[in-house]
């Protein structure tokens, strides 16, 4: 190979050597082995429930088992269609293998697997930038700015590392505009590179975050549709390869978004309205384009003050695409603002899919990616900007734009030096935007003049990458300056190992609201009739937070034998068997006097025919739940009033099977402390019977007379038939990958 042959080979090497630097740099103290230097993720919601739910998954797979449902939150839920849990996720499955081999799951195997996708997001918008400024001379330093810009600008490194599954449903968003723009550079449409742009969506979709992919949908439907236009491709084409884009994603992701479809009607979240689903930024907010920090503890629309020079540059000089991207950028924040502005209120009611998302600010994704790449088109555009007035009338604006940021901060520092307590902060904020815009001017006044000199995009990229890095490095509202060890720990504390050591009389619930919390059920396997899983199915949902803290008819109805509190007394009759502490303080550890068992036979009824109904008669302080079951259709069998109680004994306990010996004297409803959900089937004595309704949201069946063997199977339609999709649409796609390698 000569030596022009293997001089762009070799700036990608040193590209994605730098970019494998500043990943190393930035994440360093979750790498480091000195104690005194480590930091880690605080806990929330990375602990509280990715961390807890990767336990639950990792525990399940390595017995060789598929996780559907998952009995230790939110008093059960269908873990297969709960998107967040990402049971299919193909790196999850690489996080839990390797943490096999290390010796189990831990709070570092998902820390770990957050900061691959960090690096991963940054090395997929490399490769999209380059392709996308391939015959331009400064590419490689344009697709390493991009990359910089959107790997470590306020987006990425704000909320997602703990919502750890919306990181990692955006980065796949650059892969599958490589598979767009590759597919669309000639006249007719190459369907291989669809079919890439396809598996990258569904690899967005499977990685649990639906808004996040929701969003990344429109968005390649928009970008292929703007490349054939511009390529003068025909409509014809656009349509077989938009259909093939979504069949391919579908396919890819049908085992979890089949089943995630089917638990979201089933969900609170269905029936939620404008007013809660309408948030998104407060206009202060745009001012943390230039100022992070300044109205929010996040900052996920700051790109960098020299980002937002080039992609001026490239709005100015119309680079190809930059309409495009800007078109993209302008939408976004409107859509970001939410309810604050109109434009959300139109589209509310006209783009599908719309109504089933909160936090509209999430858009922010989008303006990220659109000013990054618009600032990787800038820079690349700089070599061919040969007009030396337009060059001087940038660096113009720019000097104004530098003198208008110093003077604020020198207003800031005069105004109100004597209120340095509420200023000081903001004061810190100006004065480093004007300082980092000082020096920008400097060094862009340098690279303008001479963009092809080595030094010069050095300089560059050293500038763009210590400015986001110097801003969001160990954010406090991120980061914690101990080790992961000190984080959640992977051991019950003693006060739930109390819980866990009762073992043998059956399954029952815990009311987990203090000392356990979040979804730390899964991670104990103790089974918790709460969660903070944001999907909830409504009628457990209704029912388990009727009394957020103090609730005896959740307690009867979900067979509640244990509950943490922060008070030594109850409303029930409880004996407090052990006492513990969290961060709010003292936990007393109260076992109900007479808890209801898991499943009971009852022998009279009361028939209603809403969820609304239901809950007004539980809610009736006269109420005697042990009394009659609450059924929402006539039992087909007569019923006995005051027959001889039955017996009942759950002899094997499974989070998808569960085994009952009965005997009753007299025709009874079994009412089963299980929420009911389709894909529970129920066989009683090896035939199929009908699984009821009760109690607005579990289950009930009715018995006849005498002995029988009950046997419940968790096997859901939509995950079978998902399953095979996927299946078929996974190995169509390694085929297609191995016959395209074989030809080449």
């Amino acid at each position: 190979m000569t030596r022009l042959q293997s001089l762009p080979r070799n700036k990608d090497l040193l590209a994605i050597g730098a970019l494998l630097l500043l990943w190393l740099l930035f994440f360093w103290r979750l790498f480091t082995p000195i104690a005194a230097d480590q930091a880690s993720l605080t806990q929330g919601d990375f602990s509280g429930q990715f961390v807890a739910f990767g336990a639950y998954q990792y525990d399940r797979l390595t017995r060789g088992e598929i996780p559907l449902w998952n009995p230790y939150n939110n008093g059960g839920l269908p873990f297969i269609a709960d998107t967040q849990a990402a049971v299919f996720y193909p790196p999850r499955w690489v996080t839990i293998a390797l943490s096999a081999l290390a010796g189990g799951w831990t709070y570092n195997a998902l820390q770990m697997e957050m900061t691959a996708h960090v690096l991963l997001y940054t090395l997929l918008m490399y490769a999209f930038m380059r392709r996308l400024t391939l015959c331009k001379e400064l590419s490689h330093l344009a697709a390493l700015a991009a990359s910089v810009i959107i790997g470590y600008g306020g987006y990425t490194t704000g909320y997602p590392p703990l919502q750890l599954a919306v990181l990692e449903a955006a980065a796949w968003l650059p892969l599958t505009l490589v598979g767009i723009l590759e597919a669309t550079r000639r006249r007719a449409i190459d369907l291989r590179f669809i079919a890439l742009a396809g598996f990258a969506l569904g690899l967005s979709w499977m990685a649990g975050h639906p808004q996040t992919s929701w969003f990344i949908s429109y968005l390649a439907a928009a970008y292929l549709a703007y490349c054939c236009h511009s390529r003068r491709i025909s409509w014809r084409q656009f349509i077989s390869a938009f259909i093939l884009l979504g069949l391919v994603a579908i396919g890819v992701t049908a085992v979890t978004l089949f089943p995630g479809i089917e638990y979201l009607l089933h969900t609170s979240r269905e029936g939620l309205g404008f007013a809660a689903k309408g948030n998104g930024f407060p206009f202060r907010d745009i001012v943390q384009f230039v100022y992070p920090g300044s109205v929010s503890q996040w900052s996920p629309l700051y790109v960098g003050i020299p980002a937002l020079f080039f992609a001026a540059v490239a709005i100015f000089c119309r680079t190809r695409q930059s309409r495009f991207w800007l078109l993209v950028a302008a939408l976004a924040i409107l859509h970001s603002l939410g309810e604050n502005s109109a434009f959300y209120h139109a589209s509310y009611h006209l783009i599908p899919g719309l109504r089933f998302f909160r936090g509209q600010e999430r858009a922010a994704l989008l303006v990220a990616n659109s000013l990054a790449i618009l600032a990787g088109l800038g820079v690349a555009g700089v070599a061919d900007w040969s007009n030396q007035a337009q060059r001087k009338r940038a660096l113009i604006y720019w000097f104004r734009f530098t003198a208008l940021l110093v003077v604020i901060a020198l207003g800031l520092f005069f105004a109100f030096s004597d209120d340095a307590a509420r200023w000081g902060k903001l004061f810190d904020i100006a004065a480093r935007s004007a300082i980092v815009a000082t020096a920008s001017y400097a060094v862009l006044r340098l690279f303008l003049r001479a963009p092809r000199r080595s030094p010069l995009q050095f300089a560059l990229v050293a500038l763009i990458a210590f400015e986001l890095i110097s801003v969001n490095i160990d954010h406090p509202a991120n980061y914690d300056s101990v080790s992961y060890s000190e984080q959640a720990p992977m051991a019950p504390p003693p006060v739930i190992q109390t819980v866990l050591d009762d073992a043998d009389s059956g399954p029952f619930r815990v009311d987990g609201f203090r000392g356990l919390r979040d979804n730390y059920g899964s991670l104990y396997t103790v089974m918790d009739m709460r969660g903070i899983s944001p999907l909830f199915l409504k009628g457990p949902q209704a029912i388990i937070y009727r009394d957020y803290v103090n609730n005896p008819l959740a307690w009867e109805l979900f067979a509640v034998k244990y509950v943490f509190s922060g008070s030594d007394t109850l409303s029930l009759p409880t004996v407090v068997i052990d006492r513990g502490r969290d961060h709010e303080g003292d936990v007393y550890l109260h076992r109900l006097e007479d808890p209801r068992p898991f499943a009971i036979l009852y022998y009279e009824a009361d028939i209603v025919d809403s969820d609304a109904w239901a809950l007004e008669l539980m809610n009736d302080p006269r109420y005697n739940e042990r009394a009659k079951i609450v059924l929402h259709q006539p039992p087909t069998l007569e019923l006995t009033a005051g027959a001889a109680a039955g017996k009942v004994q759950v002899t094997s306990f499974a989070p998808e099977e569960i085994t009952l010996d009965i005997d009753t004297t007299e025709n009874a409803i079994l009412s089963l402390s299980l929420p009911h959900y389709p894909g529970w089937r129920a066989l009683l004595n090896d035939t199929a019977t009908d699984i009821n309704r009760a109690y607005a949201g579990l289950i009930a069946i009715e018995i006849p007379a005498g002995q029988h063997r009950l046997s419940l199977e968790f096997a859901p339609l939509s995950y079978a038939v998902g399953a095979l999709i996927s299946l078929a649409a996974w190995l169509a796609l390694a085929l297609l990958a191995l016959t395209t390698i074989w030809r080449r």
